[in-house]
């Protein structure tokens, strides 16, 4: 399944806020569709609910029914919460990092820096979005011209980000470093991970 290259409001409209997706708000607040606004009355049932809520992480974070999948695979497999171990391993995405450090706008922007090369780790070049980053990596701009201005046009754009705890960023250097492994409170999405587990009780 590719990934999703419609309008977005329509998305945020049906799932609600999501930050990695999209700074835009709508002003609508019917879901989208030509029934939308009779939809509010309507008894959902238990597996659309599972399903609105695994659906707020496949666009959230930007990837795919299969990614998305493998992920819940090694979330099963660890210990801990499997809920809480989803959403660990989807936080420490190269491409969420960057999007957290405030580095891009968004997720999809993030991840076309780190594509293209603009991104290292520990001084060395990651072109891979879903690269895992762990604690006491260095995540830096590359010293390089069209590098530095692309991310500090993005910075200037979009102010100010709430850094979460297990981030630290130098505006100067334009240095990231993650200290700790995200802790469940840090993560800015509002979603309930154990119904996500419950969609894919069957399948995993």
């Amino acid at each position: 399944m590719s990934r999703y290259r419609g309008p977005r409001l329509r998305i945020v409209r049906r799932l609600g806020e999501l930050p990695g997706f999209t700074r835009k708000v709508s002003k609508k607040t019917n879901p989208p569709g030509q029934h939308g606004a009779t939809q509010n009355n309507q008894k959902a049932s238990q597996y659309s609910i599972r399903l609105v809520e695994k659906q707020k992480l496949r666009f959230n974070y930007g990837i795919n029914e299969r990614q998305l999948l493998n992920y819940m695979k090694k979330a099963k497999k660890a210990k801990g919460s499997s809920g809480e171990v989803l959403l660990q391993l989807l936080e420490m995405r190269l491409d969420n990092i960057v999007f957290r450090l405030g580095m891009a706008p968004t997720i999809v922007a993030a991840r076309q820096l780190v594509n293209h090369g603009h991104i290292l780790v520990n001084d060395s070049s990651v072109d891979i979005p879903s690269y895992t980053c762990r604690p006491k990596d260095q995540i830096k701009v590359k010293a390089k011209p069209s590098s530095m201005k692309l991310v500090k046009n993005f910075i200037e754009t979009n102010g100010a980000v709430a850094l979460p705890e297990h981030l630290s960023w130098s505006p100067e250097t334009l240095l990231g470093e993650v200290k700790a492994f995200v802790q469940r409170n840090w993560i800015s999405l509002q979603i309930n991970e154990l119904l996500v587990v419950e969609y894919y009780a069957r399948k995993v």
